[in-house]
């Protein structure tokens, strides 16, 4: 003879899974906290005193970059620039025309951080050495 099965007897069948799902959240978190993860940095000289004296100021002879808030993003001597390949061309030849010239770098507050730092990696991969940061004073 069939019988059917009644409601009670399908819920005990039902394993709880609420441990096993503890189990494998605990093994993401361990996993995501151990793996390796690599950090980009790139290395600034910064002036190591917060003495006003130890900061100099640029001749008035140099060369300055802008960093722009919005679009174009960059600026050279106060002329924007649409792209980065053509703001890479004009940097170039403006030292290449005047190597004696030191470049100054200032950037807009509001400025993305990225931008500055893209274009701090593209003066040191053509190895462009005399830098400075326009700060302002507080």
């Amino acid at each position: 003879m069939i019988r059917s099965q009644s409601e009670n007897d399908s819920e005990v069948m039902i394993p709880d899974l609420t441990p096993l799902l503890d189990i494998i959240f605990i093994v993401m978190v361990f996993l995501l906290l151990s793996a390796n993860i690599q950090v980009k940095t790139m290395e600034i000289d910064i002036p190591k005193s917060r003495d006003a004296a130890t900061l100099s100021s640029v001749a008035k002879e140099s060369l300055m970059i802008n960093i722009l808030q919005g679009t174009p993003t960059w600026a050279i001597e106060g002329h924007p620039i649409k792209s980065w390949d053509e703001f890479t061309l004009t940097l170039l030849e403006k030292i290449k025309a005047h190597p004696d010239r030191a470049v100054l770098i200032g950037a807009d507050k509001q400025a993305s951080v990225e931008n500055m730092l893209h274009v701090l990696a593209f003066l040191q991969k053509n190895n462009i050495n005399a830098t400075h940061i326009q700060m302002e004073e507080k």
